[in-house]
């Protein structure tokens, strides 16, 4: 009977909701060939200071090394439960003195029968104790723990995937930032120029004081540039420096001409890579743990079989304690407890874990659709900025040209100063509009890279 009733098992075993999923995510451009898989880090960031970075950050960053110790007590939990099949085993050692009243039966009774109304007793035993899992509790519950483990791994997996994008988003911010400094000390030293080419024609009569004051208001304007940007470069270095689980220093980087704009396959991804996101993937085992939960309290409902068992050594007298094989004894029990009426707590905790499963599906069909969602953000983005991109180079190419003529133009007096300053300040503008246009590229680049999940293995 007890075999019999050990393939019964109660709950459903997981299965995953049905999902309808668009064909491919969505872009500004369509293509017959798809991507399946997202290259690993290195292959994605080919920059080697970015990759020490990064590997730095995966070995000392502190929110991930939380993220592990997660991991770690969720293996613990695992390890418990696999031991749930077995017996409790538990040693005992007593010994007692129980002294009966002179008028009482026991004390009467003891006189007679021993000579004295103390009665000793030592005890020397192995208790065992066994629940069978008629069931499938156990099961459950190993299926839970084991769930929840694998869910800690894939909450490390979003921890390393952010990490690596962030670091990745502060390191080309600090590129950025480079390109800027050098674009800002360049155009320091041209309003300089432009200024001491003012000055000499005041002083033939050629130009105002006017004229002095605004070549010298746009040489402070592009200077006051510097410093701020000098500012953020080191504020950047360090909010880089604690993602690396370091005390705030310099950053080393690639020099400023060598620096490329990061760049995705113009092929278009396969929409199943959703299933690696680590979101996704660690909303679809919190399902499989809350359908384990339920099967674990549906279980509960129904009879528990237990075994107990005790053996040892008893004796009333210390010298004949250890005497074998008279001082042996032992018991076997056997019992089927069934729950009655326990004030509904137990139907309760069954329907509680239903509704959690029934809100776990909702959330796991939340995690797919926002993770579709944010792929489908970054690709349209990328391309977007693609083509914003050509356009401002295409502007940077004709003011940097206007500036030219307008500086031989001025000199031969064919234009005022205010045109030369206004174009000055256009190139300006234009040089530090493409460098944040160049920025914002590669952090949608990177958050493609993200988005679909990191490329873990």
């Amino acid at each position: 009977m007890v075999l019999a009733a050990g393939g019964c098992r109660v709950g459903k075993d997981y299965q995953r909701p049905e999902l309808v999923l668009p064909d491919q995510f969505r872009t500004t451009q369509s293509t017959d060939t798809t991507l399946s898989q997202v290259p690993d880090v290195k292959s994605f960031f080919k920059d080697v200071n970015l990759q020490t970075l990064i590997d730095t950050a995966i070995l000392q960053n502190n929110d991930l090394s939380i993220a592990v110790k997660n991991i770690e007590s969720a293996q613990a939990v695992l390890k418990k439960v696999r031991l749930n099949y077995l017996p409790d085993l538990s040693a005992q050692i007593t010994a007692n003195q129980n002294t009966s009243s002179a008028n009482s039966l026991a004390g009467i009774g003891n006189e007679q029968f021993i000579g004295s109304r103390s009665v000793k007793d030592f005890s020397a035993s192995l208790g065992l104790s066994w629940e069978i899992d008629i069931w499938g509790r156990i099961r459950r519950e190993k299926q839970e723990a084991l769930a929840m483990l694998l869910q800690m791994q894939e909450v490390r997996r979003a921890v390393q995937t952010q990490l690596v994008a962030d670091v990745a988003n502060g390191y080309y911010n600090l590129l950025m930032l480079d390109r800027q400094l050098d674009i800002a000390v360049q155009s320091r030293q041209l309003s300089d120029s432009t200024l001491a080419i003012i000055n000499a024609q005041y002083k033939v009569g050629e130009a105002n004081l006017l004229s002095i004051r605004q070549a010298s208001a746009q040489l402070e304007l592009t200077a006051q540039l510097i410093p701020q940007i000098q500012q953020s470069i080191q504020v950047q270095e360090n909010a880089l420096s604690l993602l690396c689980g370091n005390y705030a220093h310099h950053i080393i980087r690639q020099p400023i001409q060598q620096e490329a704009i990061l760049e995705i396959s113009d092929e278009a991804y396969d929409v199943s890579m959703l299933a690696v996101r680590p979101d996704v993937h660690a909303a679809e085992l919190a399902l499989e743990a809350a359908n384990a939960r339920v099967g674990i309290a549906k279980a509960q409902m129904y009879p528990a079989l237990s075994i107990t068992a005790s053996g040892g050594l008893n004796s009333f007298k210390a010298s004949n304690w250890l005497s074998i094989p008279g001082a042996l004894f032992g018991s076997v029990a056997g019992g089927l407890t069934q729950p009655v009426f326990q004030r509904r707590i137990l139907k309760t905790r069954y329907e509680q874990a239903v509704i959690e499963r029934e809100k776990a599906v909702i959330t796991f069909k939340q995690a797919v659709l926002q993770g579709y969602t944010e792929v489908s953000d970054a690709l349209i983005i990328s391309q977007s900025l693609n083509e914003q991109l050509l356009a401002a180079e295409r502007r940077q190419q004709a003011l940097q040209e206007g500036i030219g003529a307008a500086s031989v133009m001025f000199k031969n007096g064919m234009v005022n100063y205010l045109e030369v300053l206004t174009v000055e300040n256009s190139y300006l503008q234009t040089r530090l509009n493409l460098a944040q246009l160049a920025r914002e590229k590669s952090g949608a680049v990177i958050e493609v890279y993200r988005a679909l999940g990191g490329g873990w293995k």
